[in-house]
């Protein structure tokens, strides 16, 4: 493995990496800054090159002080992670798809807990049918576990989400998921700086909680709650999760002071004068800037949201980042079964009570398993909401393949006239 070179640069050194490795050297500088992290982590495709390339940055000394722990399931790799955060220790995971779901109960546990964990999830599709490529139906089955969830765009933002969710997450006492897209980052790779361990040192604090597992000072943890006292924890962690939507602004200040690059919860693109706007996360959002700058050329008044942040869910702002926008099209690369887009309804919920006018809300499902969204795929949303007569009553699904009226049976590739759209 070749080694960091100095950095000359105060900005560090500029590598060529994939969104996983980017991701195995930002733990490795939240490490570093620390003095030491504790890692533990099953491999499953697509995530297993961030955990190796960690296993061999251990092993080689670049990452001191610090422990890979390795087991035999994502859950276990979590139990190991809560057990040494209440120590003290800063604590590293990262897995995908049905791992996620394998560590499911301690994914609740940590988070009640209040163990900062930060884990890496490379958004997979789940199964059956049996799929490696990306959606976003993994993290998203978690949201309500009690995590932050950062869902990036970049390679570059996967490396400075994670030292960003170090700095919430510790604060507040809660865990924090750093989501990126399966192959269209993970194994994509880009410029990505690396900044100098000094400079993560500034902005980073070692972790030190107040509260942790000391045979010298007994406490008990994760002891049975009378329901008397059951509802007070809940509030707690609620409480906790909202303290995120003050606190984060001016860690994010910092960070773009410190390093020179600038995030939000809710980020806007050619959102002034917008009358109708398209809402989506990670990569879908990057692509989406060029299919509104096609539209502007036009001279269709689009715009885009990109939600980075979902929980907690950055109600307000996106409020006011939709002001003045007749018509939004929200792009859910994920379905709520029985339902509709996970993001369709939590952007309807936070326009609920905003003033009106109120923007109509046109839900689009795509991109499932893997499917590319392109610039194409997004005009066709833009055209769809904007030629719409209502406000349709059940979201529009791409990219799904025709059905026989007769049998109802799915048309098969080979037979198949043309693609539902």
């Amino acid at each position: 493995m070749k080694p960091i070179p100095a950095a000359a640069d105060p900005r560090g050194v500029r590598e060529l990496l994939t969104g996983n490795h980017a991701a195995s050297y930002g733990a490795m500088l939240a490490g570093n800054a620390n003095g030491g992290i504790v890692i533990s982590a099953y491999p499953i495709t697509p995530q297993t090159d961030v955990v190796k390339r960690l296993s061999d940055l251990v092993a080689d000394g670049t990452l001191v002080n610090s422990r890979f722990i390795p087991v035999e399931s994502e859950h276990s790799a979590m139990a190991v992670l809560i057990a040494a955060s209440m120590t003290g220790a800063r604590t590293f995971t990262a897995t995908s798809s049905q791992g996620l779901l394998l560590m499911a109960e301690l994914i609740w546990w940590a988070a009640a807990s209040r163990a900062p964990v930060l884990l890496v999830n490379v958004n997979r599709a789940l199964a059956p049918g049996w799929s490696i490529w990306t959606d976003q139906q993994d993290s998203l089955s978690l949201r309500d576990a009690g995590w932050i969830q950062y869902y990036c765009a970049s390679n570059q933002e996967v490396l400075d989400s994670i030292v960003l969710g170090y700095r919430v997450g510790e604060a507040l006492r809660v865990p924090a998921m750093v989501v990126l897209d399966a192959f269209v980052l993970s194994h994509t790779a880009e410029e990505v700086w690396i900044p100098p361990l000094e400079t993560v040192r500034r902005f980073l604090p070692p972790y030190r909680p107040q509260v942790k597992l000391d045979p010298d000072d007994p406490r008990t943890f994760g002891g049975l709650v009378v329901p008397e006292l059951y509802p007070s924890f809940r509030r707690k962690l609620d409480r906790a999760l909202a303290r995120v939507e003050a606190l984060e602004p001016a860690a994010e200040a910092e960070f773009a002071r410190l390093f020179g690059r600038t995030y939000r919860a809710v980020e806007a693109y050619r959102a002034e004068g917008a009358r109708v706007m398209l809402l989506a996360s990670a990569t879908p959002a990057r692509t989406a800037r060029v299919a509104v700058d096609r539209l502007r050329e036009r001279g269709i008044a689009a715009g885009l949201v990109r939600l980075r942040r979902f929980r907690p869910f950055p109600a307000a702002s996106l409020r006011r980042a939709l002001q003045g926008a007749q018509r939004v099209a929200v792009l859910d690369r994920n379905v709520s079964l029985g339902g509709e887009g996970i993001l369709a309804t939590e952007v309807k919920s936070a326009l609920y009570g905003a003033p009106a006018p109120r923007p109509e809300v046109h839900p689009f499902i795509a991109g499932l398993g893997g499917q590319d969204i392109t610039v194409e795929t997004i005009l066709e949303i833009f055209e769809r909401t904007l030629g719409a007569a209502r406000v349709p009553e059940e979201p529009v699904w791409l990219g799904v393949l025709a059905e026989r009226a007769s049998a109802g049976a799915p048309v098969l590739p080979e037979q198949e006239e043309g693609v539902c759209r």
